[in-house]
């Protein structure tokens, strides 16, 4: 099992937009694996790769015991909209009503850079809205309005999470840089 400690609100990665994968390798099928044994843990629903700080567009879910990942995503989403609690790994304790499309057509790709499409609606809509946004920086505490942002902000000061030292990068000291030929 390779679970990795999940960023909390406050580390840079979580606001910075990810670049698109490039490479379909063993590193990539690595940084899947991670990511679904850390939500598959925690227990969540999805986990975007920004979650673990690696700023690539990658995320996995587990809506309704279908268990997928979606790399390189773009979205077609419904007109019709839903309001439900959202909650996020990266905000421990904390749900607010979101508004977001009932319905999603997410197009991507697999890990092995086969292409895939996502279709879904209420919950796994909501989730592939979620896990995107975190791709582009965006956090579902900016999708409320400004009454509940401000209980949300307030909410989180806090928090016993709040104001944790942000996880440092280690680097394997071997000329290899922890990749093996």
């Amino acid at each position: 099992m390779s679970v990795k400690p999940i960023r909390l609100f406050g580390d840079p990665v979580l606001r910075t937009a990810a670049d698109p994968v490039t490479d379909f390798d063993a590193e990539l099928r690595r940084l899947v694996k991670d990511l679904t044994d850390t939500m598959m843990d925690a227990p969540g629903l999805g986990l975007a790769a920004p979650q673990i700080g690696v700023g690539l567009r990658v995320f996995t879910y587990y809506v309704d015991d279908v268990l997928g990942h979606l790399i390189n995503p773009s979205l077609d989403l419904s007109q019709e909209r839903e309001e439900d609690d959202e909650g996020c790994l990266s905000f421990p304790g904390l749900a607010y009503p979101v508004n977001r499309a009932y319905g999603v057509v997410a197009k991507g790709f697999d890990m092995h850079g086969e292409p895939v499409t996502v279709e879904g609606t209420s919950q796994l809509a909501r989730c592939v809205q979620h896990e995107t946004d975190h791709l582009d920086g965006v956090l579902f505490i900016d999708r409320l309005d400004a009454a509940q942002r401000k209980l949300a902000m307030k909410e989180i000061r806090a928090a016993e999470w709040w104001g944790d030292p942000v996880p440092v990068v280690k680097f394997s000291p071997h000329s290899t840089r922890g990749k093996a030929f």
